[in-house]
């Protein structure tokens, strides 16, 4: 067997995962964004019948993996392994998600860059040969995240207006062997850069280095030239963090075109006030899931490179003065 790894950091499958189905669920918020048509549940609050956040969030994950497994058509008991993360301590989200379902657990932490990263594991489980059907999630609410990483939002404190509104939602995906639909093609797995920031309200400046980072990457490790896709998208980069992805890539001599955007730009609407836009792990999750989904599916896109972005910080970290470090991990999808 020859090998997969191409370049510095990339791997090309030989015979791509297909992309059998996606499932989303969001908070009220995110519901009313401009994607909402693209949602499979929109709750009608944060609590949606629990009695913590956190329970929450668990349970939305639940739903999720549910849900892609049902619309599907495959049986839950049928799928080999959950790839899974949140931004909690110890990813309970995920952990307390896949304990209802007994089905083999992979709990990844990869920051807000954890779909990306589940979806490029779950593609080489099944690449390797070690599964048939793998479920890759991921998820985040607003309220948990804040009480984690800043201030409880009871105490309604005031937010820079470079940072960005943790999204409430969780996203799933089914790859599996054979099928039908979008396959994932290649993956490029990120290095952790830190530039030196410290403000952990500007998640944007901190991750743009990684992002732009495992473009470069991807693109030389490739040999491709960035209008091979019609749509480029980084996980929740916001508008400060994009901004400054344009303009690294730019001063590397890889000027990108009108097919880049971000997820934390796409979920929210500039009226809903969320300042530089959305982020968390749930992000990229519930846009790749439904709106990105939907589109290859619909064959308005073809090809989709999604670089998920992740800040690896803590708050203990972050109080004893450290830097952030950043990754960025990358997926190519494409309907071949």
């Amino acid at each position: 067997m020859g090998s997969k790894r191409v370049g510095n950091q990339s791997i090309v499958f030989q015979n791509p995962p297909f992309i059998l189905a996606g499932y989303n669920i969001v908070g009220p918020k995110e519901g009313e964004g401009p994607l909402k048509a693209s949602y499979d549940q929109i709750m009608n609050d944060t609590y949606n019948g629990e009695k913590s956040w956190e329970k929450t969030e668990a349970k939305m994950l639940e739903t999720v993996l549910r849900g892609a497994a049902d619309k599907a058509k495959v049986t839950v008991d049928s799928v080999e392994f959950i790839l899974a993360g949140d931004l909690l301590n110890q990813i309970i989200s995920s952990s307390f998600a896949a304990r209802q379902l007994g089905i083999p657990f992979v709990g990844l932490y990869g920051a807000c860059s954890t779909m990306a990263l589940s979806t490029a594991l779950g593609a080489m489980f099944i690449e390797g040969g070690f599964a048939s059907q793998v479920l890759c999630a991921a998820s985040s609410h607003h309220d948990t995240a804040e009480r984690q990483y800043r201030m409880p939002t009871e105490q309604g404190n005031q937010r820079a207006m470079y940072a960005q509104w943790t999204v409430t939602g969780a996203g799933a995906l089914l790859l599996a062997d054979s099928g039908t639909g979008p396959r994932v093609t290649s993956a490029t797995l990120g290095r952790v850069i830190d530039l030196g920031t410290t403000d952990t309200n500007n998640m944007g400046a901190a991750m743009a280095p990684a992002v732009a980072d495992t473009i470069l990457n991807h693109f030389q490790d490739l040999n491709r030239e960035p209008d091979y896709y019609d749509l480029i998208v980084t996980g929740d980069l916001g508008t400060v963090g994009l901004q400054l992805l344009k303009e690294i890539l730019k001063k590397s001599n890889l000027p990108m075109g009108k097919n880049l955007s971000d997820c934390g730009i796409m979920v929210f609407s500039p009226k809903q006030d969320t300042h530089a836009g959305g982020s968390g792990c749930g992000c990229s999750a519930v846009v790749l899931s439904g709106h990105i989904l939907n589109q290859i599916n619909s064959g308005e896109l073809k090809k989709v490179l999604l670089i998920g972005s992740g800040s690896l910080h803590s708050p203990t970290s972050a109080l004893q003065g450290e830097t952030i470090p950043a990754i960025g991990h990358a997926v190519t999808i494409e309907m071949i």
